[in-house]
């Protein structure tokens, strides 16, 4: 295709009856991919998530047509069966279909889910992955999810179950095995998830961060930890949409927080794990 906003190349062409689950990234429009604006501009009806930002639904080909199908938390949402059958019937009417999703498809995302469906109903699809907010997210706030003075192993879960409530998983295993825990929708029940990993032998003074509307002009970090983060971030407002970062790596944010060295800061820890000078200083 030839677009303004598109360097020169063979690009993927969307065609009719298909439907392309792409990713969005965490929220900041310049996290989007390529391949993700080449589909905005190309497609004719655009289902989309609540916090793709409204930046990013700028980019789309102005005669498309926007669908919100977006979940929230606490409010009447559509529900993912009559999304997915609505993306069915959109490209059975042989339109040019792209589903829009924060962060990635993939993660958490329900993605898996909607090309299933889509698969089984002879619906084409595309894939094109995005930002996750559990690494993308946490990076804008100065926190790498992996170090290797911190943590061989990274685990990813999600704060609820289909009810709302926290997820049945095996935290003990999950405390003993990952240095680095992230946690996604978590703030609802982040009380008792924090409960639980100390009952399985994290320590109460772990730190913790907790990242609010990542990468956008929104976003509020608290730096906490695990014994006091659910109270904490109650009491400074923090809530949904977040990531939770739970280890070692949160300190990091002590020397990495570039958005203050945007502002003129100066780092206020360079060394916050206490290692000495690093490689090559």
């Amino acid at each position: 295709m030839t677009d303004s906003l598109l360097p020169a190349g063979d690009w993927p062409e969307m065609l009719p009856g298909w439907v392309w689950l792409v990713g969005a990234g965490p929220g900041d429009p310049g996290l989007l991919t390529l391949h993700a604006l080449n589909a905005l501009r190309q497609a004719e009806v655009i289902v989309h998530d609540a916090l793709v930002a409204p930046a990013i639904l700028d980019w789309a080909n102005p005669a498309a047509t926007l669908i919100d199908m977006g979940k929230r938390g606490g409010t009447a949402s559509p529900k993912q069966r009559d999304i997915s059958l609505e993306l069915v019937d959109l490209a059975r009417a042989g339109k040019r279909v792209l589903r829009l999703k924060g962060g990635d498809p993939f993660v958490f995302g329900r993605g898996g889910e909607e090309g299933q469906t889509l698969v089984q109903h002879g619906v084409p699809i595309r894939l094109v992955p995005g930002i996750s907010a559990g690494i993308g997210g946490l990076a804008y706030a100065g926190i790498p999810v992996t170090h290797r003075d911190v943590n061989a192993s990274l685990t990813f879960v999600t704060g609820h179950d289909p009810s709302g409530h926290a997820p049945q998983l095996d935290w003990s295993a999950i405390a003993r095995g990952s240095a680095v825990i992230v946690i996604y929708m978590g703030m609802r029940n982040l009380d008792d998830i924090a409960a639980r990993l100390m009952a399985a032998g994290r320590a109460g003074d772990e730190p913790v961060a907790i990242v609010q509307s990542a990468t956008t002009p929104d976003q509020r970090v608290l730096e906490t930890r695990l014994d006091a983060c659910a109270a904490e971030a109650e009491a400074a407002g923090i809530g949904a949409p977040a990531i939770v970062c739970v280890g070692r790596a949160a300190l990091l944010r002590q020397a990495l927080d570039w958005q203050a060295m945007v502002e003129g800061a100066t780092p206020r820890n360079p060394d916050p794990l206490g290692l000495g000078p690093a490689e090559g200083a």
